[in-house]
Order: structure tokens, then C-alpha cells, then sequence
């Protein structure tokens, strides 16, 4: 039982140091009181390629909890994608998949 404890202590002390770069991003996108939900909904649609009901998931998400999660993935994808919600005239950051 002991060696059991070591090892899974040893896969959680590794994760912890994992070089940032491992780690993935997230897309946050944020509650404004300009957009309309149905466009929200309709950039998730659009842009992501999401199904209807997970796009009306998120959007749902957005509005009730005030963002939401709506993309993971490397860095630089993630900063794209960022850009791009802010092209279509939604609030959205990046953060660390770990924060």
C-alpha cells in the first residue's frame, strides 16, 4: 500500500511543477449588457462550430453566471480565439488552465 501512496504523491508533486507551457489555456467569455444572448449564442455557433444546444448551453452560462469557459487549447490558440470574440464584439480574456 505504501508504494501505491508514493507513486500517486510522485504523479501530483510532477503535475504541480509542469512547465506552463504544458498546461492548457482557457477562453473566458463575459456577461455585457450590450450583446444580445441570441448573437452570443450564434457567434458560439459560428465561430467555434458548437451545436445549437451547446452553444445555447454556454450562452445560457454567460448570462446566469456572468462568463464562462468556452474554448481550452495551447496559447496561441487561445489568444487568437480572444481576438477573435473581441472582433465579434464580445468581452472575452485568457487565463492559465491551472488558475
Amino acid at each position: 500500500m505504501a508504494a501505491a501512496t508514493s507513486v500517486s504523491y510522485q504523479v501530483e508533486k510532477d503535475n504541480a511543477f509542469a512547465p506552463a507551457a504544458s498546461r492548457p489555456f482557457e477562453l473566458v467569455v463575459w456577461d455585457d449588457p450590450v450583446n444580445l444572448m441570441s448573437y452570443v449564442s450564434y457567434v458560439f455557433r459560428t465561430y467555434f462550430g458548437y451545436s445549437d444546444s451547446v452553444a445555447q448551453k454556454l450562452m445560457l452560462e454567460v448570462h446566469h453566471s456572468g462568463k464562462a469557459v468556452v474554448a481550452r487549447g495551447p496559447r496561441e490558440k487561445i489568444e487568437a480565439d480572444v481576438e477573435a470574440m473581441h472582433g465579434f464584439g464580445l468581452q472575452a480574456t485568457m487565463r492559465g488552465g491551472d488558475a
